[in-house]
């Protein structure tokens, strides 16, 4: 069996329709794929019903965002009921924060001299939510960087001209939504927040003591080190280890669907606590 329980489609800002992913990750040879968007499950419908035809397990996810002592965490609902009224309630929230951001950094971009960056990116997000790899989409259709990650760099994070500082969910909220949907709550991507050791420690104990179950030890783009560091950090904490690709677009060619080391043996997985 193969397992990639972190990835986006088009319903967030993944460059796939949900059907389309879960068909090119069957394709990769993934049984078991989790579509993880960020605030919403407004794409596990349709993967779903491709994944009935193909014969993949589609595990319903959501990718939460939350602020932890003032930074952003992430944190991932595996196994959830989407349709349960106090996680779409909380999400809805999420994404009415969303588009308010959205609009503060298309006047932000307009104020530094660079118009149309909300209306570009609603057209590029479609029916899904608009974030900010939209605008980075734009900007860099603008030739104002040579990559999507340089317009990162140069324009979306704190101190640049179209960063704006978003309070998300409390992480003891999100992890109850998630519980509340009969979800198994992971701390996605630990290497993301450059966190020191101790800090990491302090994340997983106050994540723990919400009610989290497990962590991404294999993550998207871990290093080996990264990976034996995230494994140690589960073991001490007496946390199930999750894998993720973290796929968003065949572009970045180093994240591709399933491609993804093994969990070092002694772990325990967090397939292992799912009724199949």
């Amino acid at each position: 069996m193969t397992y990639d329980l972190h990835t986006h489609s088009t319903a967030s800002d993944g460059a796939y329709a949900p059907a389309e992913l879960v068909r090119q990750a069957h394709a990769a040879g993934v049984t078991h794929l989790a579509l993880t968007d960020h605030d919403c499950t407004h794409g596990v419908a349709e993967a779903q019903a491709e994944a009935a035809q193909c014969g993949l397990k589609l595990i319903p996810a959501v990718e939460i965002s939350t602020t932890w002592h003032g930074k952003s965490v992430h944190i991932v609902g595996l196994a959830i009921d989407p349709d349960c009224p106090e996680l779409q309630q909380g999400l809805g929230r999420l994404q009415t924060q969303r588009l308010a951001r959205a609009e503060e950094m298309g006047h932000n971009l307009a104020k530094n001299g660079i118009e149309g960056g909300f209306e570009a990116a609603r057209s590029l997000a479609g029916l899904g939510m608009i974030t900010r790899t939209h605008f980075a989409q734009y900007l860099a259709s603008l030739g104002l960087a040579g990559s999507v990650r340089q317009v990162f760099e140069r324009y979306l994070v704190q101190g640049k001209p179209g960063y704006v500082h978003t309070e998300w969910a409390d992480m003891k909220e999100a992890v109850g939504w998630i519980k509340t949907a009969g979800g198994v709550a992971v701390l996605a991507h630990p290497q993301r927040y450059k966190l020191t050791a101790s800090w990491l420690g302090r994340l997983l104990i106050e994540f723990k003591a919400a009610g989290g179950e497990a962590l991404e030890v294999v993550a998207g783009t871990a290093s080996l080190g990264d990976i034996q560091s995230s494994a140690s950090a589960a073991r001490r904490h007496g946390l199930l280890a999750s894998v993720g690709s973290d796929f968003h677009s065949p572009e970045n060619c180093w994240l591709k669907l399933g491609r993804l080391p093994e969990l070092p043996k002694d772990l325990s997985p967090v397939w292992s606590v799912w009724n199949e």
